[in-house]
């Protein structure tokens, strides 16, 4: 029978009132709120980055595709490209690559209602893949193409629409500018459709609809476009894809990833990973604290005890094993209780969105959740592990104790 292990369970589960079951059960509730924090951290910090992530890349891919132009603002009208099959081929092989689409953008005034905006009109072309964006379609539909001219169609967001007072069937005059004509180009279209992703850059700038329209406002010759989105399968490979992107491309074109084009929306996603480690930093400390305190009470408690074991000729690693195994039963309840309630919480959030935030300061309205099952688990492994080493410290003054003394405390 391994004795210090019958010990540690007998005292653990002992159910008479003491000042010791107090402290265990305080012990137990510092390490349950511990790791429940963590988990929670990991899971709305990680569902954090995933939303943000999928929309920003949703709308505009993970790489562009462009004429080089280092002195031009990134969201801009774009110098014309030559469409060239041969590079997208070339890149649609790359391993990484999903899928690759040519786009144009043409800054625009939208008159509706005695109302103006001003926008940047996004034209895609026949074969776009419209249902990336589907869960930011809000009301109507996707602009819709044909084969003998250009859609005579358009998106706003919604805000844009509120601004305009426009709906879903409305027509509107949206003038384009033209350099180096003192009067605009207008068009008449009809709004087929509503988006909403939440980020302001994209829903107080952005239109869309056909790059036809552009390709004729422009007049470009037949095959020039704006640049290629380019969509990845994996995008934490983004900098190297763009990089061997770029060693296949024409001179004169440029290759540049989200990251570089938005960066102050992917310096406020690493800032939530530092808050992410400080965090379980100072959570994994009080779990710590709390064990070390709470078993320095409970070997003073148990001085007799270790008094008498000790007068009865008991090593003092065998005593010592007695605080480790309780300390483990403590460390063990409070991570099974954590993990419960950690993950409760996670799940009833995913499938409910309790939890409620301010859509113009989180680019979310509903707190998103995304447990990945790895962290979850290094969260458990790494705490039982800390707090097992940790619980050497308190365990060793088992040893400092004269069997004489012991027995005499009172």
């Amino acid at each position: 029978m391994n004795t210090p292990f019958f010990i540690a369970k007998r005292i653990a589960l002992n159910r008479e009132q003491s000042f010791s079951r107090f402290i265990i059960r305080l012990a137990i509730a510092a390490t349950t709120i511990s790791v429940a924090a963590m988990i929670l951290s990991l899971a709305f910090i990680n569902g954090f980055q995933k939303v943000i992530s999928e929309k920003v890349f949703s709308f505009w891919g993970h790489i562009r595709v462009q004429h080089f132009e280092p002195f031009k603002v990134s969201i801009a009208e774009e110098t014309p490209i030559l469409k060239n099959d041969t590079i997208e081929r070339e890149i649609s092989q790359l391993e990484n690559v999903a899928h690759i689409q040519p786009f144009a953008t043409k800054s625009a005034i939208i008159n509706a209602n005695a109302t103006i905006e001003g926008v940047l009109f996004k034209g895609v072309s026949q074969g776009y893949p419209f249902e990336k964006l589907d869960a930011f379609l809000k009301k109507g539909r996707w602009v819709q193409f044909n084969d003998t001219s250009y859609s005579q169609e358009i998106v706003l967001s919604e805000f844009m629409a509120q601004e305009l007072s426009v709906d879903v069937g409305n027509d509107l005059l949206i003038y384009f500018i033209q350099p180096g004509e003192e009067k605009p180009r207008t068009r008449k279209l009809k709004v087929c459709g509503l988006y909403k992703t939440g980020i302001d850059v994209y829903d107080k700038t952005f239109a869309m609809g056909d790059m036809r329209l552009i390709q004729r406002l422009n007049d470009w010759q037949p095959g020039q476009i704006g640049g290629y989105e380019v969509v990845l399968k994996d995008y934490s490979s983004m900098n190297e894809v763009s990089d061997s992107i770029y060693d296949k491309l024409p001179a004169g074109w440029n290759s540049k990833t989200m990251r570089e084009i938005y960066p102050d929306i992917f310096d406020w996603l690493n800032l939530q990973n530092t808050n992410k480690y400080i965090l379980i930093a100072v959570m994994t400390a009080v779990a710590l604290i709390n064990l070390i305190t709470c078993l320095i009470i409970l070997v003073l408690e148990r001085t007799r005890m270790i008094g008498v074991l000790k007068a009865i000729g008991t090593a003092d690693w065998k005593i010592q094993q007695i605080f480790m195994y309780y300390g483990a039963l403590i460390t063990l309840w409070g991570i099974t209780l954590g993990l419960i309630l950690g993950l409760g919480i996670s799940i009833l959030q995913k499938s409910t969105g309790f939890i409620k935030l301010n859509e113009e300061a989180y680019y979310m309205s509903t707190a998103p959740v995304d447990l990945v099952w790895w962290q979850v688990g290094l969260v458990v492994a790494g705490t039982f592990l800390v707090c097992f080493t940790v619980l050497l410290i308190p365990s060793l003054i088992s040893r400092k104790i004269s069997p004489a003394k012991a027995v005499q405390f009172r």
